[in-house]
């Protein structure tokens, strides 16, 4: 089987940690056509990068047959999305957020449980992550000429119904996206995205997540609450097509 880089359309979801995004690569990379579900840590700034990013994926998992799309995520402002330098390759692009009360205090959740203190489990640094990710995924919709897709990250618990069609005719894929979901090798692994028990349960888990043990000061919730507000406005803006809440 030809598995050169060319061979494969791309679709990168560009959003932030704690974003449903295990859920949301977990859901497309069950679907016959799309490879891939977690996130890769490759920064995609030229040609050669889509080959290293085709390479971390061989290296624990196969292509399915007739499949035509590898999925990746890019969480972080360390790995860079740069459509203009990848030639001629065939892409799709999400862009999506989640309102920050319940981010940051995910984030802050998740990294207490750690074993070695975490710079996350500070809510203060857990919002300037939270911000400054925010600030850059609009910087990128503000300035990229591909054109991309919007959905707020809620929708894949509150309202999958409304989002997987969406989801669907924008990839354009032959069947769509379903709610159920397969367990892959990596599934729950750390630096390979949602470790906890939810992301095993091969469907969607509409039950909300009580944060109400962590606190977040009010001037840093107020400043993360703006950045939202702004960089949403943005990013909606100049996206070729949305599906949100509002």
């Amino acid at each position: 089987m030809n598995t050169s880089s060319e061979r494969y359309a791309r679709i990168f979801l560009l959003s932030h940690m704690r974003a449903f995004t295990s859920l949301a690569g977990h859901i497309l990379g069950s679907h016959p056509e799309i490879n891939g579900y977690y996130e890769m840590h490759v920064s995609l700034e030229d040609v050669s990068a889509l080959d290293r990013q085709l390479e971390v994926f061989m290296e624990g998992d196969v292509f399915k047959e007739n499949s035509r799309y590898l999925f990746d995520k890019l969480l972080h402002n360390d790995y860079l999305l740069k459509p203009d330098q990848l030639g001629q390759t065939d892409m799709k692009i999400l862009i999506s957020l989640l309102e920050p009360e319940q981010t940051i205090k995910s984030i802050v959740d998740l990294f207490a449980q750690k074993e070695i203190e975490d710079l996350y489990a500070s809510p203060v640094e857990a919002a300037n992550y939270y911000i400054a990710r925010i600030q850059a995924l609009a910087g990128f919709a503000r300035t990229s000429r591909q054109p991309y897709y919007y959905f707020d990250a809620e929708l894949f618990q509150r309202a999958p119904e409304r989002l997987l069609p969406k989801l669907s005719d924008w990839l354009e894929l032959d069947s769509p996206l379903s709610e159920r979901y397969q367990i892959f090798s990596h599934t729950g692994k750390a630096r390979k995205g949602d470790s906890s028990e939810r992301i095993h349960s091969g469907t969607i888990d509409r039950t909300p997540v009580d944060y109400s043990h962590i606190a977040i000061p009010e001037d840093v919730l107020r400043m993360a609450r703006e950045a939202y507000r702004e960089c949403r406005q943005d990013i909606v803006g100049n996206a070729a097509d949305s599906v949100r809440l509002d």
